[in-house]
């Protein structure tokens, strides 16, 4: 395992038709541009992934106008823009083309990314076809108290979501389907039928699946060997949504510089 690289996908895409309020906030057309402590906030993402030793390839998902516009704006990183089809899913697809490693998928807006947790998502390429990183609530509140909202109830706890992914193979890019509308299944009740079953569905509603149990059930149905890997770092499942959450992860950012 030790020996395996990999290509990272950092997606990128503004939604179609969607003007994000954070973008138009800072002047920006995209909300990866918008400044956060210095620098555009998908320079924090492409320069912790790109300096990771496990790393040969940074490959961002975006419209084609903004690939001159990302160039400029992380110079001295090293990234190959492709670009973004209408869907995860399928943005996925293209930017893995060319590669047949694992592959490490995160957003632009995950500006508090570290290598640790990125060695852990590595950690499960020679055991899992996918793996989706998640953090307890209380981790996440220990982090910022008001870091997170939003939190997946389970039969053995709540958790939310890190935006952070690692997919084996090619054969596992079949994960990414259950991305395809979007990935706000909290809200979309259609979507986690559409993705993972009615009966699925009124299992997670009733909390009577363990996290484990739920995405060994949703393996099945995607016929992709998915496992849960909780993170330490509660940090790692805040990212840049919105306003409040840009000033907090500023705060965050700014504290760990004035003790790196």
């Amino acid at each position: 395992m030790a020996d395996r690289t990999f290509r990272v996908i950092v997606l990128a895409a503004q939604r179609k038709g969607v003007t994000d309020p954070l973008a138009a906030r800072f002047g920006t057309s995209h909300k990866c541009l918008v400044p956060l402590a210095g620098e555009p906030l998908i320079a924090h993402v492409l320069r912790t992934v790109a300096s990771h030793p496990r790393v040969t390839s940074v490959v961002v998902s975006i419209e084609p106008e903004v690939f001159e516009p990302l160039r400029r704006a992380v110079p001295d990183v090293a990234i190959t823009p492709v670009r973004a089809a209408d869907n995860i899913a399928d943005s996925v697809t293209l930017a893995a083309a060319g590669h047949y490693g694992p592959l490490l998928i995160t957003t632009a807006d995950n500006a508090l990314l570290t290598h640790r947790s990125m060695d852990a998502m590595m950690c499960t390429a020679d055991t899992s076809d996918a793996a989706v990183g998640m953090a307890t609530r209380d981790r996440v509140l220990a982090a910022h108290p008001e870091g997170q909202r939003r939190f997946y109830r389970f039969r053995d706890g709540e958790f939310s979501n890190c935006n952070l992914y690692c997919i084996a193979n090619l054969k596992a890019c079949r994960a990414a389907e259950i991305f395809r509308g979007g990935g706000q299944f909290a809200k979309k009740a259609q979507r986690i039928v559409e993705a993972f079953g009615l009966t699925n569905l009124v299992l997670l509603r009733l909390r009577l699946l363990a996290l484990d149990t739920a995405l060994r059930r949703i393996s099945t149905r995607v016929g992709v060997n998915i496992a849960p890997v909780i993170l330490s770092d509660g940090s790692q499942a805040i990212d840049v949504d919105n306003d409040r959450t840009y000033a907090i992860v500023e705060t965050l950012i700014r504290r760990q510089a004035a003790f790196a």
